[in-house]
């Protein structure tokens, strides 16, 4: 089982770093909130898939920690994200729609590579249980993503981007809260 759950991992945290190198380079240049906040929960998701990786072969108190380390990280980068959107807010931007879509949808197809993956070992400890969590709602952010780039297009402004920032920034801290009550 140890074995499997590794290797899951693995596979799990390249794609989240990868896809978070790609994303936060996209969504600097589209001027996105929502592509930029994207990147920091893959951040997150790559940080938290090593100290899963980690604990794997530990004891149950050891995933546990780990998971709430997880939770912990989590939280910083979505108050990031958040930030950023009051930045964006503050200071304007003009994203790019058709950026915005595009890489939601390869970001949408790589998280839900992740999510297929991660469904079998869910159960596995809370350090299992966190990395499923972060998956979850990485689907639904890049859905976020794709809907924003939608509006950006269709009303030609900014603030639907921002709005779905927010969204995805408060589904990223609320994910965490939930990591930091798990109990086992």
């Amino acid at each position: 089982m140890d074995k499997k759950e590794a290797t899951t991992l693995k596979w799990l945290l390249a794609i989240n770093a990868t896809m978070f190198f790609v994303e936060l380079s996209v969504g600097w240049f589209a001027q996105s909130t929502a592509l930029m906040a994207d990147s920091l929960d893959m951040f997150a998701d790559a940080a938290v898939y090593g100290l899963a990786l980690y604990a794997v072969g530990h004891s149950a108190r050891m995933k546990l920690r780990v998971a709430h380390l997880s939770g912990w990280i989590q939280v910083v980068l979505a108050l990031g994200a958040l930030s950023e959107v009051f930045r964006r807010f503050v200071f304007g931007s003009e994203p790019v729609s058709t950026l915005m879509m595009s890489f939601g949808l390869v970001a949408l197809i790589a998280n839900t590579i992740c999510l297929i993956l991660i469904s079998r070992n869910k159960e596995g400890g809370a350090h299992m249980k966190a990395s499923w969590i972060f998956s979850a709602n990485d689907v639904i952010a890049n859905l976020g993503v794709i809907l924003a780039g939608f509006l950006v297009a269709l009303t030609n402004s900014p603030y639907p981007d921002l709005v779905i920032g927010l969204i995805i920034g408060l589904i990223v801290l609320n994910g965490a809260c939930r990591i930091l009550r798990l109990e086992s």
